[in-house]
């Protein structure tokens, strides 16, 4: 007890020396996945109305196959940005499903994803972050009018410091260039910057970067078996506000 005492009494000292950061969050950026903020399946609506009774599979199929051509183009060195991928896969997933797709269609579930919907709860977990002087960035596959034209129709983008896309130099998460961009434009180390991913998978590449990183998992899907898990996990933004907004505990 006497020794906890004298710890605890060499802390405050310290504390109000100025030799520990009290307020401080614990991270000083946040880097946040699209799909974190904004609601993959609020493309839903827009399929069902051009194909009654195909909504949820298509939209299923439709994501599925952005990603792997996102993966394959990555593998292969072959990049598109990610607008184009999303065309490719809306094709493909129409021809999958043995559906007509005219081209009236095609350019209105295009822009479907310019319009995606915000988490009820992404617009206050970026005001929190941002009143604590966090810094705010995407890393994200998007592409830039992807980033820009959703943050736009949402009202939501002086409540970023970047909009930062991996079109940027041409690569796509999970490649390691990927991730650098976020240190890179922040000038931060590893450690400062919290990666918060949508999918398993961008977890495991964030956290295979060397970033701390948080897995909001929206959709209750189960662990990636990748040998590497995210720092924290939960479903909803609260628990990143929990995380980062704990105070520094290191004595420096």
């Amino acid at each position: 007890m006497k020794t906890y005492a004298a710890f605890v009494a060499v802390l405050m000292v310290l504390v109000f020396a100025g030799g520990v950061d009290a307020a401080a969050p614990r991270f000083k950026a946040v880097a946040f996945d699209y799909f974190v903020l904004f609601d993959a399946n609020s493309v839903l609506p827009a399929v069902e109305k051009e194909f009654p009774g195909h909504g949820q599979e298509f939209v299923k199929a439709w994501r599925s196959k952005q990603f792997e051509y996102g993966f394959l183009r990555s593998i292969t060195h072959r990049h598109e940005d990610f607008f184009k991928v999303t065309d490719d896969a809306l094709v493909y997933t129409a021809n999958l499903l043995k559906l007509e797709l005219k081209p009236e269609a095609r350019a209105r579930l295009l822009d479907a994803y310019l319009n995606l919907k915000l988490w009820p709860d992404s617009r206050d977990a970026l005001r929190q972050l941002r009143a604590a002087g966090i810094r705010i960035i995407t890393i994200a596959n998007f592409s830039p009018k992807m980033l820009h034209d959703n943050a736009a129709h949402a009202g939501i983008e002086n409540l970023f410091d970047e909009l930062l896309s991996t079109e940027t130099n041409a690569t796509y998460k999970p490649e390691p260039a990927a991730y650098a961009l976020g240190q890179d434009h922040l000038h931060l180390k590893k450690e400062d910057i919290l990666f918060i991913a949508f999918g398993g998978w961008d977890a495991y590449g964030a956290k295979s970067f060397g970033y701390p990183t948080y897995w909001v998992n929206r959709f209750h899907l189960p662990a990636e078996q990748l040998g590497l898990e995210a720092d924290r996990t939960s479903d909803t933004l609260a628990g990143v506000l929990e995380f980062v907004l704990a105070t520094k505990s290191a004595i420096h």
